[in-house]
């Protein structure tokens, strides 16, 4: 597992040239069947539209683009390249354009579908996704509150917390930072506290 750079929703952005209309929509996509799935949303959506133009690139490294039946290469591979450049995976950009009776020319498709990619690509939020790993942490009424402050100070995320006859946390941690913690939590409470293992994740971060 490495970190990876991705989009948090999606995001939709305009781009009006000589009269031709064009709508990007940046989405979140992890799966090639997801990606097909978007893809003909938005043909349905967009029934009456000349082209509905995609290009994605998945955290695996699958990269796929069309044209849409504009002219080879100046549509999908621009959307495509735009991708690339941004160093950003697991997102999918669909651009569809209404023909506005100007001809573009190729040079013109080719600004036109990078401006609009890139118009919805920059409008999106940004995550950095994180190897994490997610522990259990059970402790009594009396070590809560030092519990809480361990936590809070080596900046881990609590998923949740229960209270019964015992109190149990649920938190993620980035996985370079594990071993400090747990360090520090045996040396706290002496190793009468112990972190349980519940599972290895991606997790994300705000950029």
């Amino acid at each position: 597992m490495k970190e990876y750079r991705t989009i948090n929703g999606n995001f939709t952005a305009e781009y009006t040239e000589k009269h031709s209309r064009f709508i990007a929509t940046a989405f979140y996509c992890e799966t090639e069947e997801q990606a097909s799935e978007i893809i003909a949303a938005q043909k349905s959506k967009y029934w009456d539209a000349r082209h509905n133009v995609y290009a994605y690139i998945l955290q695996n490294g699958t990269a796929r683009f069309s044209d849409d039946g504009e002219p080879h290469g100046t549509a999908g591979m621009p959307v495509l390249d735009v991708i690339k450049g941004s160093g950003i995976t697991n997102v999918l950009i669909v651009v569809t354009r209404y023909f506005g009776g100007t001809l573009l020319g190729t040079g013109g498709l080719v600004r036109a579908y990078s401006t609009s990619a890139r118009d919805a690509l920059c409008g999106a939020q940004k995550v950095l996704m994180c190897v994490c790993q997610e522990y259990t942490i059970d402790c009594d009424y009396g070590n809560y509150d030092k519990l809480v402050r361990l936590i809070t100070d080596h900046s881990c995320m609590v998923q949740s917390t229960d209270f019964t006859d015992k109190v149990t946390v649920n938190v993620v941690f980035k996985k370079v930072d594990c071993d400090t913690f747990l360090n520090k939590l045996c040396e706290i409470f002496a190793s009468k506290i112990e972190a349980e293992l519940k599972d290895e994740l991606f997790f994300p971060f705000y950029l």
